[in-house]
């Protein structure tokens, strides 16, 4: 019997020798690694040509190549430098695996015959294009390939960190660029080895099962040889056993999904994204050629629609893989879009784009929303996805909190409406895992759902900046399968692992409402101009659609530009991205976004005069347009006789139009200059006094006899605050930065009457917040108005500095509410637990409120999102000054509107909710002949109900789709009438199916719709 060494029992020299065994960089000489590759051979030659632009293919393959060494240096940031590069395999590495062995600085990717073939980065760990698998005679030996080298990482080209402000004169190079024989063998055998030193490092000391693997990856330094690659499969045998000693059936099972999340535009542009999805897919498909099981999910029609635009040959192979239920499509909206600043309409629309392309293209049709890095997640969120086919929730971000762990990893997310969703959170807290040991450990200790959830994803694959899963990745989790102390490992898709979820379903929790992310609260301020742009656009979008419709009915010869609308709410749903609109992206993209705002709105003001010319009947006497659902009286700019800017109090019904005719109103605007220099105005529903310095010393509700501005204080108050976050700048505000409050109290112009109309009334002031940054500001009182507004302009250049206004008022509450999409939430203004102060700062949509019995104070707004009440002092967030990942954000002059409304009874009674439109819908100025009558399309007879959308049916020309939603949060029957000829009408869901056994109940007065709290409802009218 052969002698054995004693093995001593010291766990520690036994791990480091194993590590030493397999490192890259100690020992190489001598070890495992240093194996890794055969024979080299240079390269026959190598040439390069710089671009300034992205250009295609068959373009760069027509320029002048120079010759190119390694090592030289080109650039800079954002350029493309193409590399033409000849290669001869030696006749001699006949049956050897040959690989073109590439490093360099950049995303690169290799193109062959004309066709994108591998993409390759470092920092994505793919480095190498296989030439051949076992190279035979008959195969090519002299090949010529070009690689497209991104002048960007990666993560794009941060000075001095990831998230600085790119740098824009990086320098890039290639290091390497060789022939060599790669040695699959010692390749497999370092991968048993790293899965096996890794089991020992993660079940620890404490696991039977480590000792174990810590036993048999010694005795496999034991028999392997490095040199001589007959010892090899004695090691690996060693490692198969292991490998193979099964779990009970209890284990935990570990769902794999291969997964590439791809911003689309981060710190980098929009159109990098498209070269980094060319070069993520592409590999996807490499890997599963050579993988029959391997398993892919990719989120963002977007992405799909850039593919198949800027590489078709590619784009067939993935149709070709979707068919065959492994590229799995999934999420079903047109980007992963910000969970809680786009319009409840918008959110929509991100459905039935996304979910119409992909049925179009791929005949799918997507269950599971998939928003793995948003910032939060509307409470409206649950009732959406179902009315859009899609029952399954996937997301981890609220593992980032701050304050409070997540009590749930998989459970029933409950909306705003009561509609459900089964969500799971994956419990390893990522969406770009490396199918490593400790990946798996931690999906099965992390689980917060143990004993209620035995199934969990594991989505692996370098993302965020793209790259996606590598073959390594693939054969670490093939080895661990089922294995002893490890959990279950399957190839699986998302129906898979929700189909088993829902199936164990019975003791899982519910969680009620929104999902709140405690950090990033910043996002909801940083680049107001991005912020601006997209309410714009929205309500611009909003009116040209519902314009349209009703011209469509009114006049037989217009067309519905269904097109180029199409086109227009693709732009803005592109915006919407959860790096755009929250303002978390590099000035390029600013400065790209801000041109498709200006696209839409230069677009769609051509689309919105044709239509409403369509509507006005030909004429040139003055009308106006009214695109929301209740009659406005409401005082507006016009020219006068002589051209003149002029104003004039109209009427006009609800969805419909009516020529000018100026009216007088019941009281007049009164403007009263006051001895110690403050001003009084009136307008018989407000009396207000401003101070010198623009503050409010007192706002009354006259009819009421309630004061609205809390004793002693004032309001519009602006307060700056030093805004210094822990890292992520643009993202964050902590909540320290509330210790810093100072109000701004530099007067440059006292307060001044600008104009003392009888309709409208205004007064101006100055005020200077530092040497750099001023505010000047129009208050503004309309007769028969119910609110103030306060047109503000502000100079702004300040760094790492948060401008706000507050309201202290006269109401106490512990709840205050917020509008969201489709309806409104509370939320505390108390600081009672970690849950509640967790909410220093909020999001809300055109309005919130503070109410206690009877009496309450409404702030609206026409762009901002962030918020804070906290007591009785309301707070509207307005400019930031981060300076990363964009060095200039928000520097400049900004422009916004914000309103105050006292009110009697409940914001609801006071119809808070309709004034927040009005602010943000203006009634439009159109033609029309001097005998045109006033006119209404569509009236709704409850107040609760909100007509949000009237729009062409996707699929039908003489059809229009109508959305309205319950806003009051009760239950409501409500008649819906209409002067249209409405053939039929039917329910559909938010993908415009209509269902045929539910046709809407229409009698002589017109359509009776039932709703409950914050229930949103479709139709489909068939004219």
């Amino acid at each position: 019997m052969m002698y054995r060494q004693p093995v001593l029992k010291n766990r520690r020299t036994l791990l480091e020798r194993a590590e030493k065994f397999i490192s890259d960089v100690y020992f190489t000489d001598c070890n495992l690694r240093g194996r890794l590759y055969g024979d080299s051979c240079p390269l026959e030659s190598l040439a390069s040509f710089l671009s300034s632009k992205r250009i295609p293919f068959t373009e760069a393959a027509k320029q002048n190549f120079a010759p190119h060494k390694v090592g030289d240096t080109f650039g800079p940031t954002w350029w493309t430098c193409w590399f033409k590069v000849s290669l001869k395999i030696p006749e001699s590495w006949r049956g050897k695996e040959v690989h073109l062995l590439w490093e360099s600085d950049g995303e690169a990717m290799v193109w062959r015959d004309g066709q994108p073939v591998q993409g390759l980065t470092k920092e994505g760990e793919k480095t190498s294009y296989i030439l051949s698998e076992c190279l035979k005679d008959e195969e090519p030996h002299s090949i010529t390939l070009y690689v497209e080298v991104a002048c960007n990482g990666l993560f794009g080209a941060g000075q001095g960190s990831m998230i600085a402000a790119p740098d824009p004169n990086r320098k890039f190079s290639v290091q390497k660029a060789q022939l060599v024989v790669f040695n699959r063998d010692v390749q497999e055998v370092l991968t048993d080895f790293e899965m096996l030193v890794d089991i020992v490092k993660e079940l620890g000391e404490g696991e039977q099962r480590g000792y174990q693997a810590l036993f048999t990856v010694n005795e496999m330094v034991n028999l392997c040889d490095p040199s001589d690659p007959r010892s090899f499969s004695k090691a690996r045998s060693l490692a198969h056993s292991f490998f193979s000693q099964r779990n009970g059936e209890s284990q935990h099972t570990a769902h794999a999904m291969g997964h590439c999340h791809i911003d689309s535009a981060w710190l980098w542009p929009y159109e990098e994204t498209i070269r980094k999805c060319g070069r993520s897919w592409v590999t996807v498909i490499r890997l599963m050629e050579k993988n029959p099981e391997f398993v892919f999910t990719c989120s963002q029609a977007q992405q799909f629609q850039w593919v198949q635009s800027w590489y078709p040959g590619l784009f067939s192979q993935i149709q070709d893989y979707v068919k065959k239920g492994r590229f799995i499509p999934v999420g079903g909206t047109w980007v992963e879009m910000d969970g809680n600043l786009p319009s409840g309409e918008s959110m929509v629309r991100q459905f039935l784009e996304g979910q119409r392309f992909f049925n179009h293209e791929f005949g799918i049709v997507c269950k599971e929303f998939w928003l793995p890095d948003t910032f939060g997640y509307s409470a409206q969120l649950p009732q959406i996805m179902q009315g859009s086919g899609v029952s399954n929730f996937l997301t981890q971000k609220l593992s980032w909190n701050l304050v409070n762990t997540f009590p749930h990893n998989t459970f029933f997310w409950e909306g705003l409406d009561g509609s459900k969703v089964l969500t799971h959170f994956p419990p390893g807290n990522s969406y770009e895992m490396k199918g490593k040991v400790e990946d798996l450990v931690k999906t099965v200790k992390n689980n917060k759902d143990k004993g209620r959830a035995n199934h969990s994803a594991v989505l692996f694959g370098f993302g965020d900046g793209g790259g996606g899963p590598t073959q390594l990745m693939l054969d670490r989790l093939e080895r661990v399968q089922d294995t002893d102390g490890l959990p279950k490992v399957q190839a699986s898709t998302p129906d898979k692992l929700f189909s088993q979820l829902r199936a164990d379903s019975a003791l899982l929790c519910t969680w009620t409402g929104e999902l709140f992310l405690e950090l990033h609260n910043g996002t909801y301020t940083t680049q107001a101009q991005i912020k601006r742009g997209n309410r714009r656009c929205e309500t611009l979008l909003h009116d040209i659609e519902i314009a349209g419709s009703l011209a469509l009915c009114r006049d037989g010869t217009f067309q519905y530009p269904a097109e180029q609308l199409q086109k227009l709410w693709r732009l803005l749903l592109l915006n919407q991205f959860h790096d755009v609109i929250p303002g978390s992206c590099i000035e390029m993209v600013v400065e790209d976004a801000l041109r498709y705002y200006e696209d839409i709105q230069s677009d769609g003001a051509k689309l919105l005069k044709e239509a409403c010319g369509a509507l006005g009947s030909k004429g040139n006497a003055a009308g106006v347009f009214n695109s929301l659902p209740w009659e406005r009286q409401e005082v507006i700019q016009i020219q006068d006789g002589a051209g003149e800017p002029a104003v004039a109090l109209v009427r006009v019904p609800s969805i419909g139009l009516s020529r000018v005719e100026d009216t007088q109103p019941v009281t007049p605007v009164s403007v009263t200059k006051q001895a110690d220099g403050s001003v009084l105005m009136e307008n018989g529903i407000l009396k207000m006094v401003i101070n010198k310095d623009g503050t409010l010393a007192s706002l009354h509700l006259i009819n009421a006899n309630r004061e609205a501005i809390s004793n002693g204080c004032h309001g519009n108050q602006f307060v700056m605050f030093d805004d210094v976050p822990l890292y992520w700048d643009a993202w964050d505000v902590m909540d320290y930065h509330l210790q810093t409050r100072k109000p701004v109290l530099e007067v440059v112009q006292p307060i001044h009457v600008v104009s003392s109309g009888g309709l409208r009334s205004s007064v101006s002031f100055t005020l200077r917040i530092s040497d750099k940054s001023t505010i000047k500001q129009e208050i503004v009182m309309d007769a028969m108005c119910p609110y103030i507004k306060f047109n503000t302009e502000v100079q702004w250049a300040e760094s790492h500095k948060f401008l706000k206004v507050e309201f202290p008022v006269r109401v106490r509450s512990p709840n205050a509410t917020y509008e969201i999409q489709f309806g409104h939430l509370q939320r505390p203004t108390h600081r009672n637990t970690s849950w509640d102060w967790a909410r220093f700062e909020v999001w809300g949509h055109k309005w919130a409120d503070l109410s206690e019995h009877n009496f309450g104070v409404a702030l609206l707004n026409d762009c901002k999102y962030g918020y804070s009440v906290h007591e009785n002092t309301m707070t509207l967030s307005l400019l930031r000054a981060p300076k990363a990942p964009d060095a200039n954000a928000d520097m400049g002059t900004h422009h916004f509107t914000y309103a105050i409304m006292p009110h009697a009874g409940s914001f609801q009674e006071a119809s808070v909710i309709q004034s927040a439109y009005n602010l943000n819908f203006p009634l439009r100025s159109i033609q029309c002949s001097p005998n045109t009558i006033p006119w209404s399309a569509f009236s709704v007879s409850s107040a609760a109900i909100i007509l949000e959308t009237i729009k062409q049916a996707e699929d039908r020309k003489r059809a229009l789709v109508l959305r309205l939603y319950e806003s009051h949060g009760s239950s409501v029957t409500t008649t819906l009438c209409t002067t249209l000829p409405v053939r039929e009408a039917w329910h559909c869901d938010l993908l415009e199916r209509h269902d045929p056994t539910q046709p809407a109940h229409m009698t002589s007065e017109g359509i009776t719709l039932t709703f409950s709290p914050f229930q949103i409802v479709s139709l489909l009218l068939i004219l």
